[in-house]
């Protein structure tokens, strides 16, 4: 008989570090459950696993315990409505344009949406219009959306039934909700809100917490998903849909939420989501106000630590993610996380050529701070002295993500091939290629592969990230296209 059972094994020996996370999700392990009295929970887990038995509700017809768990979020959010979700924020995001956009008709689009925006696409055979974030050059990642970007789109496209968009997209940067749903409402569409990464903004207002960008729920946005396990407390997979709208039915949401979501609904993802219900009522101001403290912390200290470049706490930015850099010490990204998870067992959430991205939540304590500042100042100040010493700066092992290009879309091929990657230039996609992190589409269905993105794909692959449509030999499908040469 074999003992090998590598998924659990894994996850044991990855609990048995001690490890400090600045990766989703937010709850950070068991401490939080078990601070706030939820201990009977995480002991009988298994036993709490169970099916629509008597009592216990059904998510998809909700006259019971889900029900009343739903209210505490639309209370908690100031929601028409609001639907716990069990497939995460995917597939609301997915139920929300099936609900929204007739088949065949157009939606505006982030050209950095997630790729479950994409999917819904093909599921409800809508055609894209992309609307392109700005670029902060500095760091480069994408920024904001600007809204006149969907006035142009609007009004150039009448017929186009929605908008969806990330606020705040993966980096923490928030577009102007308000001005892009007074647009969006003055042309008489809906607007949609991916709002996965920022789940806790509107729980920092409601608890008197400032200084954070508004929340779309805040902001006039129709229908805002919110990733509640990816900053907040509930576990993985977990999420909540807000209705803010009566240009959409409920029942045509809850329509379309079933034909999603599985028939077998987790009771330990909906558990979760209602203790972390639970904890914000009761505890929402210490809660928030903690986290908040403990970041005041970090970028105090973090002014004080030479070489250290960090996105500041800025107008429009959602600081609870922490990004920051030693570039200018020849510390890259991939080297950084590295550094980090096998010194100090500090694992962060993505990294970007020099820029590294720490995402906080609710789970972080005081004490997780202190440990990334003090891993930082002593890989910075070893790093400097080498730099004094006249040792060469370690070269650069990963670029940064490509600017997303405004470019034409061609047919997408009816013919495709599988090619390899390095020869697939000039050549149109024909399936979607997406970085995980971030699940944002690099390249998309009937978009040109591009020199500069190949080799930056490839240089991921070469460092073993995961790219979804890269297959293990390196190839990847494409093919001429209706209206494209090479």
């Amino acid at each position: 008989m074999s003992n090998n059972v590598p998924i659990k094994d894994f996850l044991i020996s990855h609990a048995g570090l001690d490890p400090v996370s600045f990766h989703m999700p937010g709850h950070k392990g068991s401490e939080i459950y078990k601070r706030f009295g939820f201990n009977d929970f995480l002991e009988n887990i298994m036993d709490c696993d169970i099916t629509e038995i008597a009592g216990a509700d059904n998510l998809f017809q909700t006259e019971g315990i889900i029900g009343e768990s739903q209210e505490s979020y639309r209370k908690l959010y100031d929601s028409k409505k609001s639907y716990l979700l069990i497939n995460g924020t995917s597939g609301g995001i997915i139920a929300s344009i099936l609900a929204a956009v007739p088949s065949g008709k157009k939606l505006i689009m982030a050209r950095n949406c997630h790729k479950s925006v994409f999917n819904a696409l093909a599921l409800a055979d809508v055609k894209p219009l992309y609307a392109y974030p700005e670029m902060i050059e500095e760091y480069g990642i994408s920024g904001a959306i600007p809204p006149a970007e969907i006035e142009a789109l609007l009004q150039s496209d009448p017929d186009a039934e929605a908008v969806i968009l990330p606020s705040p997209n993966y980096y923490g940067v928030c577009s102007s909700i308000e001005a892009i749903a007074e647009i969006v409402h003055r042309h008489g569409k809906i607007l949609i809100v991916d709002q996965a990464h920022g789940a806790h903004l509107k729980i920092f207002s409601k608890f008197g917490i400032g200084g954070l960008p508004k929340s779309a729920e805040e902001s006039g946005a129709d229908i805002i998903i919110n990733s509640i396990h990816k900053t907040l407390a509930s576990f993985t997979q977990s999420a909540i849909l807000n209705l803010n709208t009566d240009c959409v039915s409920q029942y045509l949401i809850e329509d379309k939420l079933q034909s999603i979501e599985s028939t077998s609904p987790s009771y330990l993802l909906m558990a979760s989501l209602d203790i972390n219900a639970n904890m914000l009522l009761n505890h929402g101001t210490e809660l928030m106000r903690d986290w908040a403290d403990n970041l005041d912390y970090f970028y105090e200290e973090a002014r004080k630590i030479k070489g250290l470049g960090y996105t500041k706490k800025i107008p429009g930015m959602d600081w609870t993610k922490i990004n920051f850099s030693l570039g200018s010490l020849g510390i890259s990204g991939d080297e950084l996380e590295t550094i980090l998870a096998e010194k100090y067992r500090i694992f962060i959430e993505f990294h970007t050529g020099d820029l590294v991205m720490c995402m906080t939540g609710i789970g972080n304590k005081k004490s997780d701070i202190g440990k990334l500042l003090f891993a930082l100042k002593e890989i910075a100040g070893e790093r400097a002295g080498s730099v004094a010493a006249g040792l060469p700066a370690k070269a650069h092992d990963s670029g940064r993500m490509p600017e997303f290009k405004r470019s034409e879309l061609f047919e997408i091929p009816r013919e495709k091939t599988r090619v390899p990657l390095l020869e697939a230039e000039g050549m149109i996609c024909a399936s979607s290629i997406i970085p995980y992190p971030p699940g944002i589409p690099l390249v998309c269905p009937g978009e040109k592969l591009e020199t500069d993105t190949l080799l930056y794909i490839k240089s991921l692959r070469d460092h073993g990230k995961k790219v979804i449509g890269v297959d293990a030999e390196g190839m990847v499908a494409a093919g001429a296209g209706a209206d494209a040469g090479r």
